[in-house]
């Protein structure tokens, strides 16, 4: 039978491996779902980083006098 999610096989070290199986069984969860839910928040904080350097980036081509307002843009 197919699995219905798609699967990722890793190699850890053992004090990784040792870290996340202890998470896994104080947080009452299989290592696979341990796992999955770290590598999210990873995913999620990666993203936040680079959602930051973006709005820096275009924060330094800002021009108030080509800017538009909130209120007008939806008149």
């Amino acid at each position: 039978m197919p699995a219905k999610n798609p699967r990722v096989n890793i190699v850890l070290d053992p004090l990784v491996y040792k870290t996340l199986a202890l998470m896994a069984k104080r947080d009452g969860n299989s290592m696979s779902m341990e796992a999955r839910d770290l590598i999210k928040e990873a995913i999620e904080a990666k993203e936040d980083v680079y959602w930051q350097m973006v709005a820096e980036d275009r924060d330094k081509t800002y021009l108030d006098k080509k800017s538009v307002s909130h209120k007008d843009i939806w008149k």
